[in-house]
């Protein structure tokens, strides 16, 4: 576990985050932004409304599982940071919440997931047709929410990830097939699947108040550093090595090849590779295989290597938002980045 002393930048005289106290709770991070989010909700809301009966039904149901909302919290955040949150920034958190829904309800139908935020998925209540459908309709009224006020640069960043996200999700089921995964692809893979749609939210709301293109670089190269630093530890979570308050190995069973045993295995012999690489075949492991993994993993280095990079990201991601002026919306992305690498799930 780390601490705010990591993160120090010689950028500014300001006091360094070793002298000033940042928040270190969802709750405190989105205080800056709390009645700008009050403000979003009905956006998303209105944003899913239909006159269809079916949809209507399905939408409700959707608005009643509670999530974190980082993804709009993100995109409020980076606006407020760059400039005066406004309609188009609403607009664009909307559009994030919706396209993110969107591939949740696809993804559970094809993992065939039957629960979502502890609830009852939409393809278990109402099967995999009308789930699918569901998603395309949210899909749909995220292009259009943008479209009709002519948010054209927001849609292109979110439309780009989309297209990222769906290439980093088929290149890892293709290397899932051959579990010939090395390093370079597992950051070009976690790149696509995670960290682009972090990036899309920090630079649509950068978009959304400001057209200088130094400030919105920067922006999104810190959302990018940012969602790295968040999937390297998911990634942490599956090998047991921090109290996840989650089940284990679920990577492991789907044999997704992660950075602590890229690592492990380019710093192991042959033999030991060959060993190990048994457990990772096995298609329906056993506590004990996964166990062998993870012991595996943790023996030749990964964990802790796993750990430094996450490290050194959220170091990067740290300082490129640090280099923006003081504010108490500054402030929550520094305590943001913080929290990513240190949540418990």
């Amino acid at each position: 576990m780390i601490d705010a002393s990591v993160f120090t930048s010689n950028r500014s005289s300001e006091p360094s985050s070793r002298e000033r106290s940042l928040p270190t709770t969802l709750d405190a991070i989105r205080a800056p932004v709390a009645d700008e989010l009050d403000a979003f909700r009905p956006y998303f809301r209105e944003a899913m409304e239909s006159d269809h009966f079916l949809l209507d039904k399905i939408t409700q149901y959707v608005l009643r599982q509670k999530g974190k909302r980082i993804r709009p919290l993100l995109v409020l955040l980076s606006a407020k940071v760059c400039g005066e949150v406004n309609e188009m920034s609403y607009r664009a958190a909307a559009l994030v919440e919706l396209l993110h829904t969107a591939t949740l309800v696809h993804d559970d139908v094809v993992d065939d997931a039957d629960t979502r935020r502890g609830m009852f998925s939409i393809n278990a209540l109402w099967k995999n047709k009308i789930a699918v459908l569901m998603g395309d309709f949210l899909l749909s009224r995220g292009l259009l929410l943008s479209l009709d006020h002519n948010d054209y640069t927001v849609l292109h960043a979110l439309s780009d990830a989309v297209r990222r996200m769906s290439e980093g999700e088929l290149l890892q089921i293709e290397k899932a097939r051959f579990l010939n995964i090395d390093e370079k692809t597992y950051f070009r893979i976690i790149s696509d699947k995670t960290a682009s749609l972090i990036s899309a939210c920090t630079t649509s709301g950068a978009l959304s108040v400001t057209n200088d293109e130094e400030i919105i670089e920067r922006m999104r190269t810190y959302g990018e550093k940012l969602g790295l630093a968040f999937q390297i530890r998911d990634d942490l979570f599956d090998f047991g090595a921090v109290d996840a308050g989650k089940p284990v190995g679920i990577d492991m069973q789907e044999k997704k090849m992660t950075l602590p045993l890229i690592h492990a295995l380019e710093q192991s012999s042959k033999s030991e590779r060959k060993a190990v690489m048994k457990h990772v075949r096995t298609d329906d492991k056993s506590a004990e295989d996964m166990q062998a993994i993870a012991t595996f993993a943790k023996e030749h280095g990964g964990i802790a290597y796993a750990r430094e990079r996450m490290e050194a990201l959220a170091t990067e991601a740290y300082e490129l938002a640090e280099a923006f002026p003081p504010s108490e919306a500054r402030d929550a992305l520094l305590g943001l980045t913080q929290f990513t690498i240190q949540r418990k799930r």
